[in-house]
């Protein structure tokens, strides 16, 4: 939810789906509204402003984000996706609650079921109760939920549940019931039930799903032209866990795209810059594996590179409610799979619920690219294209540059003695292949950096630093940027 939003909302003051809260003291309270908001319809809460919608803030804290999701997520169940957002307003911090309408309903917190009645969150009398689980019991299961036929000894991808687990314990501050027992791990993921995994859970952790479901391959093909053709150079086909799948078809786009040259003034070198911005093919790319229909044998994720342009299509259709327009502007995320979509927020690759769209919009924007545009169809599904402006600065296929922004990007985290792992860590990839070719290799080669065991290139205590020459170029652009 974005500030003009936020305002929006104040002006319209409490109803049905709006509610203010002074403080975020009382987390019963917040838990409450929450719930009832997950029973119904969904909703906002607005801490930091009282009854009028006067802003009079919370107060200053820093980790006031964390501990709400964190809460929301110890003390609702089944799990639920909410948004959680800090922004300031007239100088006073203001949190923002975005809860979608649940797809799991009946919800409970802290085992009471709780709905909103007009402007107020009560306990839910039963035979409400009954109507509710009556209602869901009418409507289809979706598909993440039903049961798949994996062989939980032999399919299951152990390294990727535990990379799981420890993501969504730095990026969300998630706290399991018992980090050993894989079972227990993947119910509080909400991807298991008594001792069977479902469809879900299948996308995103085991070894190779695509043996079972075909649809989640994904196919990635770059072109010579801008005109679709039999001329590819290159085509690949991916498929493993959700998560590496994702990863290995961004290399292919980042592989694969032009990239900007420019020269920074005093420097001869050539910089190169990524025709697109990172963190919104990243964002599209993400959504498309999230948000896409699985429930077709026929469906897919597919990724088509042009000189000009960067398409990536997914089966399906927009939910219902949401238009090419609306995705513009940013709303409550509607989910088709809202279990697959929680485990990848809680990873942290997934924006807050619908903000992703915004995000892409305005990055492309901020890089004096069009804003990326959607289609959809329900029956040719969703594509959406980012695409370069009429006239371009010099473009260039992406090949190894004498200094390129991965260098730079490199140099720039590279304190004292680190080794590998510790440098991609730093500066926060996933694809060790894509680190290896993009920064390392590259920087190795024009001498920027060095290593501490040239003789042994293989050795585990190998580290790198940074060279006479990697000095003398952090201190060009650091002179020529200013």
């Amino acid at each position: 939810m974005n500030l003009e939003q936020i305002k929006t909302l104040l002006s319209l003051g409490e109803n049905q789906r709006v509610e203010f809260k002074s403080s975020i003291r009382n987390l019963e309270g917040l838990g409450k509204t929450v719930c009832g908001f997950l029973n119904s319809a969904g909703g906002y809460l607005i801490c930091g402003v009282n009854e009028r919608g006067n802003i009079i803030g919370i107060g200053e804290s820093s980790d006031a984000v964390n501990k709400l999701e964190q809460y929301f997520i110890e003390h609702i169940s089944p799990k639920a996706f909410v948004a959680v957002q800090a922004e300031k307003l007239d100088k006073k911090l203001v949190i923002s609650i975005e809860v979608p309408a649940g797809s799991d309903v009946p919800y409970a917190f802290k085992d009471v079921i709780y709905i909103r009645t007009s402007e107020l969150t009560q306990v839910a009398k039963s035979q409400t109760i009954r109507d509710i689980v009556m209602r869901h019991q009418i409507e289809p299961e979706r598909w993440e939920r039903r049961f798949s036929f994996v062989d939980l000894e032999r399919d299951l991808n152990v390294q990727e549940i535990r990379a799981a687990v420890s993501e969504a314990g730095n990026v969300r501050r998630v706290l399991f019931r018992d980090e050993k027992d894989i079972s227990m791990i993947l119910e509080d993921f909400s991807v298991a039930r008594y001792g069977r995994l479902t469809n879900g859970g299948d996308v995103l952790f085991t070894i190779n799903p695509a043996i079972r479901l075909p649809q989640t391959r994904i196919r990635a093909m770059c072109y010579s032209s801008d005109k679709a053709s039999d001329t590819f150079i290159d085509m690949k086909s991916f498929e493993g866990p959700l998560h590496r799948i994702f990863e290995d078809a961004y290399a292919f786009i980042i592989r694969n795209t032009s990239s900007i040259s420019q020269f920074i003034k005093g420097n001869p070198k050539r910089l190169d810059a990524p025709l697109y911005p990172e963190e919104a093919v990243r964002e599209a790319l993400i959504n498309a594996l999230a948000h896409r229909d699985y429930s077709a044998a026929s469906g897919g994720v597919s990724i088509h590179v042009y000189p000009h342009r960067l398409e990536i299509w997914n089966s399906g259709a927009l939910p219902e409610g949401v238009t090419e327009q609306s995705l513009l502007k940013g709303q409550i995320s509607i989910l088709r799979n809202p279990d697959i979509a929680h485990v990848l927020y809680l990873r942290g690759l997934m924006e807050k619920a619908g903000r992703g769209s915004v995000l892409m919009v305005q990055k492309c924007l901020d890089s004096g690219l069009p804003s990326p545009f959607w289609k959809s169809d329900p029956k040719l599904g969703v594509t959406v294209t980012f695409s370069t402006p009429e006239v371009t600065p010099e473009v260039t296929p992406e090949v190894t540059p004498e200094v390129t922004p991965e260098i730079i990007k490199l140099l720039k985290h590279l304190t004292g003695e680190m080794s590998r792992g510790d440098l991609q860590e730093a500066i926060g990839l996933r694809d060790a292949e894509h680190f290896r070719k993009s920064y390392i290799n590259p920087a190795l080669e024009i001498k920027a950096i060095e290593m501490t065991i040239p003789e042994k290139l293989t050795s585990s205590k190998q580290r790198y630093r940074i060279s006479g020459v990697g000095k003398h170029l952090l201190e060009k652009v650091t002179i020529d940027t200013r």
